[in-house]
């Protein structure tokens, strides 16, 4: 179970990352797969193997309205052969937004939770009520954020790479960061020559830091895989959430904008557009030494943006 290609590694050359003196590339996993890219593919991955071996024929899961994990999980769904349900948080619409449309017309079957009830997606009541009414169904968690998740995003940076031993080439690897799944994931397959680099993309997130320790602690007590025995080390940064989870402002979209038109990379506006802005930030800033290489992971989500884009120009004056 695997899609079929390495995703391009991209240098970028500009005048910032000239002036600072490093080198500076692009992990492109939002072009792996049309629908199916990005960390999205690495946290679904195991958790369709569990299913599968399991003898499931059904995935439920969970997410927002404009959720890239019910789009990626929905054409995963469909081209693995399970019947796919989403659990969707907020009311039923009359008219669907193009990440719901899209996971229809991929075979999802959508629920609708209120916001009170959604929050206890978690528990074991509403698991047990979900059981209950939809039969069989191996349940994923809301953005694959298990510890099948952290198993898939510990190929990241290592399986993931075109040349065998390549990612130990950089001293940095920066990536956004929402829940602590894929921080982990990628923690745990650095040397420990290493650092990985989150940015948060929560308002407030200095939280993560809590987080991202009990999941690496959990599982590395879990008995699952790791490609090192203890994690590399990490740095949480909360100063370029721009407002909150899935907020942007006319800088963030300028910048986005201008990015991909001098580097050919468009970025996705809930997490590496915000990402991408920190690096750059910090570079001029003299954040990274000279001689540093740093890899940016782009964990795709691209799909969110037609959303994104539409409530902007909807927005009051």
């Amino acid at each position: 179970m695997s899609l079929t290609f390495f995703p391009p590694l991209q240098q970028i050359n500009s005048e910032i990352v000239r002036h600072a003196g490093v080198d500076l590339y692009v992990l492109r996993l939002d072009l792996m797969h049309p629908w199916v890219n990005g960390n999205k593919w690495f946290k679904l991955k195991y958790n369709l193997l569990e299913a599968k071996e399991k003898n499931f024929t059904t995935l439920l899961t969970f997410g927002g309205a404009y959720s890239n994990h019910i789009y990626a999980t929905a054409a995963a769904g469909n081209i693995f052969g399970f019947r796919t349900i989403g659990v969707i948080r907020g009311e039923q619409r009359l008219l669907l937004n193009p990440t719901l449309s899209f996971a229809v017309q991929q075979g999802m079957q959508l629920v609708y939770l209120n916001r009170e009830t959604y929050r206890q997606r978690n528990t074991p009541a509403l698991q047990e009520y979900l059981q209950q009414r939809f039969g069989k169904v191996f349940i994923i968690p809301e953005g694959g954020s298990n510890l099948n998740g952290v198993r898939g995003c510990t190929e990241i940076v290592g399986n993931a790479m075109p040349t065998a031993g390549y990612a130990y080439a950089f001293d940095h690897i920066c990536v956004a960061c929402g829940t602590a799944t894929t921080l982990a994931g990628i923690t745990l397959s650095l040397d420990q020559r290493q650092k990985a680099i989150a940015f948060s993309v929560l308002k407030n997130g200095a939280f993560l830091a809590q987080e991202i320790e009990s999941v690496l602690t959990n599982y590395l007590a879990s008995g699952f895989p790791s490609p090192y025995t203890s994690p590399a080390s990490w740095e949480l940064v909360c100063d370029y959430h721009f407002g909150g989870y899935a907020k942007v402002n006319d800088e963030l979209l300028l910048f986005s904008q201008q990015f991909r038109e001098e580097h050919g990379v468009p970025l996705d506006y809930v997490y590496t557009a915000k990402m991408f802005y920190g690096v750059m930030d910090l570079l001029k800033q003299g954040f990274f030494r000279r001689g540093d290489s740093l890899l940016l992971v782009h964990t795709g989500g691209l799909q969110g943006n037609v959303g994104i884009e539409e409530r902007w120009r909807k927005r009051p004056p």
